[in-house]
């Protein structure tokens, strides 16, 4: 094993990362483990006369490499342990897949550890040994066949990930117990990347970021590197970057508070170009250049309205028509941080255009699939509301219902003229449904 790689530090937590192929703890095998590892480290750093006092508060498999914390005191293992008992402290993997899964999902299965095999056996609840087991991934980008998943961990189960995935349907690459296609000598493309904790004495949280390396993880380094900022990218090459904005973040830094451009930056260490916004309350799918000539070319296809924005939102109401192009007239009011719209052209108002197709609906509720021909400040969430149908969780335009804003930005189609930089892109399609 190489140099012990310590993220963070006091007197009562370590912070490391564990590679690959080593053992949290000793077992049978002999081999070095953390708990012997970490102990000779600050034995050693710290001068200390016998014993070392260590806690394992919680573990990885050994293929399974990335970040772990250990307790230095009893006080803050037994104010860790629990942490990691009732699932407060959050654990998110990246994992590579041989297949390509939704773009979202959460699995609950019941899972029973096969005693005779060491292996994680999905079963029927019932079953003798059954646990609940739940995670939700993120499908981020596709390359080469392999397509990089963001898994949050809601339990902690014996090879929960992998048996989960794999009976879904995409299992590990490189996955010697749980996927058949894996190869002799393939390391299992898991990596827990990101740990999130309350420190145990200062009452903080604290969030441990670390991207995996090497092997099947090097094509993905620039998505990987931005999922540790808190970023997950669903398309990347050398001129765009399309982003899954979370909803309560702005998309450029002039805008304020956490924005989606800051993080970029600070993650992979390089200028990027906004070239369309989201509300804040607005999740879903928006565009960076990486050079100003592909802002240029991103900011002149948007304008000519050659790239087409479709989003998913939910109403309150039963629309009445299954297919819609809204017009109608958008004034911006400043002093009131809204828009209104009007049925007719009138001094300083712009033409709105937005094409509306139901996909299902009840008398509650219809959820529609929105083309924005135009892109209008607060349009979608304004318009809306104008024709009797205001968005579920829009508080601006709509009723105070408490629910988070039911709007997400979900597919965008790319067409550029020939011979310029993004010729390449005409006719693609990225999105995040399905």
């Amino acid at each position: 094993m190489n140099e012990l790689n310590v993220l963070y530090e006091d007197n009562h937590i370590i912070v490391v990362e564990k590679p690959v192929n080593i053992p949290a703890q000793a077992d049978s095998s002999g081999d070095s483990d953390m708990l012997t590892l970490i102990k000779s480290y600050i034995k050693q750093k710290y001068n200390k006369p016998g014993d070392v006092f260590l806690g394992l508060v919680h573990r990885l498999d050994r293929p399974v490499g990335g970040v772990m914390v250990f307790a230095r005191t009893s006080k803050a293992a037994s104010r860790l342990a629990p942490q990691f008992a009732s699932h407060r402290a959050k654990k998110r993997y990246a994992a590579i897949v041989t297949d390509s899964p939704k773009a979202y999902a959460k699995l609950e299965d019941y899972i029973r550890k096969d005693e005779s095999t060491l292996s994680a056996v999905i079963c029927p609840p019932s079953a003798p040994g059954a646990k609940n087991a739940a995670l939700e991934y993120y499908r981020l980008t596709e390359r080469g066949g392999l397509t990089l998943l963001d898994v949050s961990l809601f339990t902690g189960r014996h090879h929960q990930i992998r048996a989960q995935l794999a009976n879904a349907g995409c299992p590990i690459w490189g996955d010697q117990r749980y996927n058949p296609a894996a190869k002799a000598g393939q390391q299992v493309a898991l990596w827990a990347y990101s740990l999130t904790i309350e420190h145990p004495t200062l009452k903080q949280e604290m969030t441990f970021t670390l991207p995996p390396h090497g092997a099947a993880w090097e094509p993905f380094e620039t998505e990987l590197k931005a999922l540790c900022g808190g970023v997950r990218i669903v398309y990347a090459d050398e001129n765009i970057l399309c982003c899954n904005k979370a909803a309560g973040m702005s998309v450029a830094a002039a805008d304020g508070g956490d924005s989606l451009q800051a993080r970029l930056e600070a993650a992979l260490g390089g200028r990027v170009y906004p070239v369309h916004r989201l509300d804040v309350a607005t999740g879903g799918l928006v565009l960076f250049a990486r050079n100003e000539k592909a802002e240029a070319e991103l900011n002149a296809a948007i304008e000519s309205r050659s790239i087409k924005k479709f989003y998913r939102c939910t109403v309150h109401g039963r629309i009445p028509f299954k297919q819609k192009e809204l017009r109608a007239y958008l004034v911006k009011d400043a002093d009131a941080a809204r828009v209104r719209i009007y049925d007719s052209a009138r001094p300083n108002a712009k033409e709105i255009i937005t094409r509306c197709r139901v996909l299902k609906a009840n008398d509650a509720e219809s959820l529609l699939e929105i083309e924005l021909v135009t892109g209008r400040t607060h349009q979608i969430r304004a318009h809306m509301a104008h024709i009797g149908y205001p968005l579920i969780g829009d508080d601006k335009y709509g009723v105070r219902d408490r629910a988070p804003l039911a709007l997400t930005a979900v597919r965008l189609e790319l067409h550029f003229p020939k011979n310029g930089l993004l010729s390449y892109l005409e006719g693609k399609e990225i999105g995040i449904e399905g």
